[in-house]
């Protein structure tokens, strides 16, 4: 691999997780994306509480994905071998943590509404 382009990164992670499995995952990224910015513009401001509950969710999250990970690609910890498996280990659970906690604030407030949001704005 001389360069490091972004089809080579679909090809990896195609690879990686199957075709069929990765392009699921991308269109489930891109919905709840679309419905954390639709909550977003329909709310007009963020609601302190839901993001308590979204940021008390992350570790849970992120340490889901890091499990998620090891366990489509049949490793486990006692595979990882040096500092880039640490690092891309942090880096799946921090885009797991952040996922993770949009998912949660998206799910609140289209279950929830705008009903208790008034009462915590600042």
């Amino acid at each position: 691999m001389e360069e490091l382009t972004f089809g080579t990164l679909i090809a990896v992670f195609e690879e990686m997780f199957g075709f069929w499995l990765f392009w699921a995952m991308v269109v489930v990224a891109v919905l709840i994306t679309l419905s954390y910015l639709y909550v977003l513009i329909r709310d007009h401001h963020l609601s302190m509480r839901k993001f308590l509950l979204a940021q008390l969710s992350m570790p849970f999250a992120g340490a889901a994905a890091v499990w998620f990970v090891l366990w489509v690609t049949k490793s486990n910890l006692a595979d990882m071998g040096g500092p880039i498996d640490a690092i891309t280990l942090i880096g799946i659970f921090a885009v797991g943590s952040i996922g993770g906690a949009i998912l949660v604030y998206t799910l609140q407030s289209l279950i929830r509404g705008k009903q208790d949001d008034r009462e915590l704005e600042v």
